[in-house]
């Protein structure tokens, strides 16, 4: 029998065996827990905790710089504070009183700092998310003393983009922006940070690629605060600047063709005006100026609502370049066109009269006894006229007659012919210059008028739309571009150039990566004793036709002119009107050409003659030689 104390023994016995059993246990289990986590794991574990000390940091690339023909300074990148936020970093309590507090520093509303934190927690929580821009330097160096009390919040040093010469160039440089939302999944294709600036338009748009530069590394490490205590060695890849731009401009001539065109918008109370320049030997545009134009340095570190609004509400249109983006009816400046297209075709050669009575009288094939009357723009007429005064003189029923057709005249141009010339001259189709938003303007047809919604009753094509379309009225549109480039052709003999706005692309030290060359779209197939006829007529038109506002006593030059009518009538009859003049000079070795618009700017040889006469003056340096005003002729000379 087993006493007492053997069984008090025996339990403690088990107890302990039991104990030792359970301690042995759970060395086992400790032993597989650490070669789970020490061996199977041990990488993910260590890669995460590195992960938690070390940041990869991407270092900004210099933008390229762009530079007018001379070497002038079109843009520059100036250093100035940004406010960024990293989402995963701010801390778990507090953070609305820490967003209460950046409003207050940032003059921002607190719901748009937190909506900037929340797009940062979908897009790239451990990166910086940009919460403002070109803050002041004082109020930087208060947010940077307080980041140790604000954990996530960055304050970087970045360049924003100044243009020293402004409102000048604004439509031809353009300026840059934050990666456009629309557009964040193509940008990220190409290796861009959502918070990246990017040209948004003009060249720093279409040179984007070039200006951008590429981006540079480092892994860093950093503390339990954010902030970073070492760059981990050997993890450092230094940027690369982006290229440098040098554009055909000439700034000077830029600025001086301004203040010309500024006084004739005001002289003639035009809506908006431009003035182009353009060499005719190699298509660089030498000089462009739309008005009324804008600062883009606005768009530097971000535009103001009220500024963009003031911006878009202008119904001049000040972000709009006008010369490229704009279409007009050409009115009369079309006839260097379809001149040289008449006497190639041979529908007239250089002798051939038609008689101008002021009027051309037109039976509608459709009503018997109905006629339709066509008037010149001199209701007195210019009675007989030959190829060389149809060019001087803007004769619209000489046009009308080789346009459309006449008694005697059964073999015109028409519209197969009016549309396929133009085309050759490049309207109705983009020139193809480095700068968005260019429009095609608009070359007519027949199917294209069945197909307009105004057209409701299926009108055909009449041949009253070819009268209208042979002297740049009716449905034809073009850019001033495209005229001037069609001038151009005329000019230098039938050589359609591709316009120039860039001249050449340097890298960062200064090498030369794309130099200039010309580039041609098309030989037009005219023969050239064809154009030397427009030019001479285009000349006479200087020196005794509607051109005659244009002649300079130092330099010959050879203009034509053009009055276009648009809109509603008024109680007269009367159609609002653009003044148009083309021009290129000197006569016998063409150097440059130009081209004038005034939008309502009333007659082109009252209103741009006077332009386009300081224009022309302003490049071969006589404007400050010359009176205000050309000197009286002896007897009167028609103004179109």
């Amino acid at each position: 029998m087993i006493n007492k104390n053997e069984r008090s023994e025996r339990e403690v016995r088990v107890r302990f065996w039991l104990l030792r059993g359970l301690i042995v246990v759970a060395v086992v289990v400790l032993l597989a827990q650490l070669w789970q986590l020490q061996i199977v794991q041990g990488q993910r574990y260590q890669k995460q905790a590195e992960g938690n000390r070390l940041r990869l940091r991407f270092v900004p690339a210099s933008r390229g710089i762009i530079y007018d023909r001379n070497g002038g300074l079109l843009t520059r990148n100036h250093p100035s504070f940004t406010v960024s936020v990293v989402p995963a970093d701010l801390p778990d309590e507090g953070e609305d009183e820490l967003i209460l507090q950046l409003a207050n520093w940032l003059q921002m509303a607190p719901s748009d700092i937190g909506e900037r934190i929340q797009e940062g927690w979908l897009r790239a929580p451990y990166q910086p998310t940009i919460i403002k821009s070109n803050v002041p330097r004082d109020t930087a160096f208060i947010i940077q003393e307080r980041q140790h009390q604000w954990p996530g919040v960055w304050v970087e040093i970045e360049p924003i983009r100044e243009y020293p010469d402004g409102a000048h160039t604004a439509h031809q440089v353009g300026y840059v922006g934050r990666v456009p939302s629309e557009r964040a999944d193509e940008y990220t294709a190409l290796g861009y940070d959502l918070n990246d600036l990017v040209g948004l338009t003009g060249i720093e748009l279409t040179y984007e690629q070039a200006l951008r530069g590429i981006k540079g590394s480092k892994i860093v490490e950093v503390n339990s605060m954010e902030r970073e205590i070492r760059t981990v060695p050997d993890t450092e890849v230094q940027p690369r600047p982006g290229q440098n731009v040098y554009l055909t401009l000439d700034t000077e001539l830029q600025r001086q063709i301004e203040q010309v065109l500024a006084q004739g918008i005001e002289d003639s109370g035009a809506r908006s005006g431009v003035a182009v320049v353009m060499n005719v030997q190699t298509g660089e545009i030498l000089a462009s100026v739309s008005l009324p134009n804008y600062d883009n340095n606005l768009f530097s570190g971000g535009i103001t609502v009220e500024d963009y609004q003031r911006l878009q509400e202008n119904q001049e249109r000040p972000l709009v370049n006008h010369a490229i983006s704009g279409q007009y009816p050409p009115g009369s400046t079309i006839k260097i066109v379809f001149g040289p297209a008449a006497l190639q075709e041979g529908v007239v050669r250089s002798n051939t009269h038609i008689f101008c009575a002021g009027t051309m009288s037109v039976p509608d094939k459709y009503t018997p006894g109905k006629f339709w009357t066509f008037y010149c723009w001199n209701p007195l007429g210019h009675h007989e006229v030959n190829f060389l005064t149809a060019i001087s003189l803007s004769c619209d029923v000489y046009f009308y007659t080789v346009g459309g057709g006449a008694e005697g005249f059964p073999n015109p141009l028409g519209l197969a012919g009016l549309e396929r010339y133009a085309g050759l001259f490049g309207l109705g189709d983009r020139t193809g210059i480095s700068l968005p938003g260019e429009s095609v303007g608009l070359v007519p047809n027949e199917a294209w008028k069945l197909a307009q919604p105004w057209n409701e009753q299926g009108e055909p094509w009449v041949t009253g739309d070819t009268y209208n379309m042979a002297i740049g009225q009716g449905f034809v549109l073009v850019t001033p571009l495209q005229l001037l480039n069609a001038a151009v052709a005329v000019a230098n003999g039938g050589t359609l150039y591709k316009p120039q706005i860039v001249h050449h692309i340097t890298d960062a030290d200064g090498n030369i990566s794309q130099p200039f060359r010309r580039e041609i779209i098309r030989q037009i197939p005219i023969d050239e004793g064809n154009l030397a006829l427009v030019r001479q007529g285009m000349r006479e038109g200087v020196i005794w036709g509607t051109a005659h506002r244009v002649g300079l006593p130092q330099i010959e030059v050879a203009a034509k002119t053009g009055t276009a009518e648009y809109g509603i009538p008024d109680e007269k009859g009367t159609k609002p009107t653009h003044a148009w003049m083309v021009a290129f000079a000197p006569y016998e070795k063409p150097e440059i050409a130009a081209v004038v618009f005034l939008e309502s700017g009333g007659g082109g040889s009252q209103n741009a003659g006077p332009v386009m006469r300081n224009v022309i003056a302003t490049y071969y340096g006589y404007l400050g030689h010359l009176p205000s005003v050309p000197a009286p002729a002896a007897t009167p000379l028609p103004e179109e």
